[in-house]
């Protein structure tokens, strides 16, 4: 199989560091061409699965703009210019949870939209994680830190209370490789 090619792009909205809007012009395998091929320019962002030391998981109930009420969402934030993926988990799990873990799992790195960029997701498992200091985060939402059992997290992701699809992803896989080094 062949890849797409771009032929030409067009900034059409850099709104911020966070959202830029770019028109692509793509050549196709088999030579057809694509005019005004919408493309968002996103950062990349890191989402953090800790586990601590008691084999708890921790994970925040919080308020987010673009959902209905309330979701448990894992560690999680953009990463800074210039910054390394795991440099910025390690950061976002610090700032958002004063914890620090010595083991760190990639989980992998996921296109957040296969045909219209919108950033990549980097994911993270953080083992035997433990507080070192009082959190310092600058998140706009409400948040509460919680503590849940690897049943509650399950149960969790079960019942569709991550819902964003990024978050659900990182914790099914985390959960995934947590229960194959268990046995």
């Amino acid at each position: 199989m062949q890849q797409w090619k771009t032929i030409s792009r067009t900034p059409i909205l850099r709104h911020s560091r966070f959202l830029t809007v770019e028109e692509h012009s793509i050549e196709l395998p088999n030579g057809r061409v694509l005019n005004n091929w919408s493309w968002l320019v996103m950062p990349d962002y890191v989402i953090v699965v800790a586990v601590t030391e008691e084999g708890e998981f921790l994970c925040f109930r919080q308020t987010k703009y673009a959902i209905e009420g309330t979701t448990l969402a894992p560690v999680g934030g953009y990463l800074e210019e210039g910054e390394e993926p795991l440099a910025a988990a390690k950061r976002e799990l610090l700032e958002e949870t004063g914890f620090d873990s010595p083991e760190w799992v990639s989980l992998g790195n996921f296109v957040s939209d296969g045909n219209h960029g919108a950033g990549v997701a980097h994911l993270f498992l953080a083992r035997r994680a433990q507080k070192v200091m009082e959190p310092h985060a600058d998140d706009l939402e409400e948040q509460n830190l919680l503590r849940l059992s690897r049943l509650q997290m399950d149960a969790a992701l079960t019942k569709g209370e991550f819902k964003v699809l990024a978050w659900t992803a990182g914790v099914a896989l985390a959960l995934r490789i947590a229960d194959k080094q268990q046995t």
